[in-house]
């Protein structure tokens, strides 16, 4: 049978990775291979609790598309960018403020950063149904294989690291996976200029923790990516070649009564031998079922011998639904108020104190 021919696109060329030293974070690597079988298996279910459980990020390996497949999406990652002019954009923009969405285009400046400064990151997003939504033009002819990619990162990427996780807190293996939607994000950042660097503090997107379960980003060669470790300083994740950076969110924190770490990362100006270069990234984003109510799994033996952690009163958690529709409309744009600690600005949402890390 012939082999389907896939529409042209142009090869987007990234650079090397950096060649300074910096100090980088130590993260488990699981082996999504090796957890296929029965020894490894209960091998990887250690690592990846464990790691969740202290840093809150791993990197996965063998996630089931080769270094060409990888490529290939990079490329289709950078066609809403580099091939739909501003005016089609705006025709797709994302309604954020007001749908607590970011279906579509999130445009550049739309978050504040710090002492007047806007982001310069622009990202554009599909729901988990490609076609539940028109899209322009140029990206049409790659729907398929942006649907198919979707299927992918959730039947055998997060599929398998949520049962990895949920056997980590002793519970009947598809618990987590039962209660997940998903959707995906592609992300292409600009780089800053040097007094937008200044004021900033060198900073692109503040500290913060995702409002997901789980987030999955593929790795890629541009150092920018911080994750504030378990002795409180920032360090660099490094870029492994087709492996994926997986994070945990606020979401699986609720779910986990506080045992696995809701990570907190920013995005940083790269190292000076990668500054000037554009950052393009792919990410998969994992939330729970809109009405799914966000309370500890307290059937879990795990936390019934460690205790639970609660961000509010038992009972009082809200829905995933709203709590991510409000946390989206939020981010970037609302007033914060000066936290407890220094360089932590806060707010709260649907009750739950949220912080962003300066």
């Amino acid at each position: 049978m012939p082999a389907i021919a896939l529409p042209p696109v142009p090869h987007w060329t990234s650079i090397e990775p950096t060649g300074e030293k910096l100090e980088w974070a130590e993260l488990e690597v699981i082996d999504l291979a090796r957890a296929k079988t029965t020894e490894g298996r209960t091998e990887q279910v250690e690592k990846a609790r464990n790691a969740m459980h202290n840093q809150g990020f791993f990197y996965v390996v063998n996630h089931g598309l080769d270094k060409a497949q990888v490529e290939r999406i990079f490329d289709i990652a950078a066609v809403p960018f580099e091939q739909v002019g501003s005016e089609e954009k705006k025709h797709f923009e994302a309604r954020i403020k007001e749908t607590g969405s970011f279906m579509g285009y999130k445009p550049l400046q739309y978050w504040h950063i710090a002492n007047g400064v806007r982001d310069r990151i622009e990202h554009y997003n599909f729901n988990r149904n490609v076609n539940s939504k028109p899209h322009p033009d140029a990206l049409r002819p790659f729907l398929p294989e942006i649907q198919e990619f979707v299927r992918h990162n959730h039947m055998n990427v997060l599929h398998e690291v949520a049962r990895l996780l949920t056997l980590g807190l002793e519970l009947p293996e598809e618990t987590l996976v039962n209660i997940h939607n998903y959707e995906e994000r592609i992300t292409h950042i600009l780089p800053a200029t040097t007094r937008r660097r200044k004021q900033t503090g060198n900073v692109w997107m503040k500290g913060h923790e995702d409002q997901t379960s789980l987030s999955i980003l593929y790795s890629q060669p541009i150092s920018a990516l911080q994750i504030r470790d378990v002795d409180s300083k920032w360090r660099w994740v490094k870029h492994i070649e087709n492996a994926l950076v997986i994070n945990c969110g606020r979401t699986l924190e609720m779910l986990s009564g506080g045992y696995y770490r809701s990570a907190i990362h920013r995005v940083v100006q790269p190292p000076q031998d990668q500054r000037g270069n554009r950052r393009l990234g792919v990410f998969y984003f994992c939330y729970a079922d809109d009405d799914v109510q966000l309370e500890p799994l307290s059937a879990s033996p795990v936390l019934q011998r460690v205790g639970i952690k609660r961000r509010m009163e038992e009972g009082k958690a809200p829905l995933s639904g709203p709590w991510r529709e409000a946390y989206i409309a939020a981010y970037g744009t609302s007033e914060l108020e000066k936290g407890a600690e220094e360089g932590i600005e806060e707010e709260e949402l649907h009750g739950i104190r949220v912080k962003h890390y300066n």
